[in-house]
């Protein structure tokens, strides 16, 4: 058996890439909204916000789709299935074709799972009791990472010896969408209807976003910040 590095175990967490200023966003969307009308005449130093509020009671959604945002999301395997599924949307991720992680593997730890974020090499590492279902997945973890570590000392690049990783492995993905696409993801993403995983990396990013622009995201953060 091939010994290394520490297995690490990390909570999920996201960073929004694109630099948000709401006052530049929505007058970009007011500029190109008022082609439709004519109205550019009508534009003021703080007419923006007045003009977006009225074309999304409208539904012209279609006009928040020229400005578009990218985040970093470090989550496990199994929510990024999830995250591509959405259309109109671009993706860049972290590929275990090609990265190599014989010096110790990474995985999320579930929100459902209560041990500690931290290096470890075996069950010794643990500062306090945890249950036993706790205790299957943590033995797993470590199982993948030495079966992985062993497979590639064995010869076994890492597209195949990726394999034997499980859903719960860390990956890294930057996902880019434009505002109105955002916004349909975040209504499947945060409901309680969305897997726990999913809505525990994308509450806080919708958090964040109504925080910088909330004439965009506040309808929807407040229907969802009480579930």
């Amino acid at each position: 058996m091939v010994k290394g590095e520490k297995m690490n175990l990390i909570k999920p967490s996201y960073e929004i890439l694109t630099e948000i200023d709401g006052e530049r966003i929505l007058k970009n969307i007011e500029r190109a909204g008022r082609t439709c009308y004519k109205s550019e005449d009508k534009i003021s130093q703080d007419s923006a916000i007045k003009f977006v509020k009225m074309i999304s009671k409208r539904g012209h959604h279609s006009v928040i789709e020229h400005e578009s945002i990218s985040i970093n999301f470090i989550c496990d395997r199994g929510v990024t299935h999830e995250m591509v599924r959405h259309r109109l949307c671009a993706y860049s991720q972290e590929s275990t074709r090609y990265c190599n992680y014989k010096g110790g593997v990474t995985f999320i730890i579930p929100p459902w799972i209560n041990i500690k974020p931290g290096e470890y090499t075996g069950e010794k590492d643990l500062k306090s009791e945890i249950g036993i279902d706790d205790g299957i997945w943590f033995k797993s973890m470590l199982s993948a990472e030495q079966d992985y570590k062993d497979l590639i000392a064995h010869g076994w690049n890492p597209q195949q010896a990726r394999s034997v990783l499980p859903n719960s492995l860390k990956t890294e993905i930057v996902w880019t969408a434009n505002i109105r696409e955002w916004r349909h993801i975040f209504n499947l993403r945060c409901s309680k209807a969305a897997h726990p995983q999913i809505r525990e990396v994308m509450f806080p990013a919708l958090k964040e976003l109504n925080e910088k622009i909330p004439v965009l995201f506040e309808d929807l953060y407040e229907e969802y910040r009480e579930e």
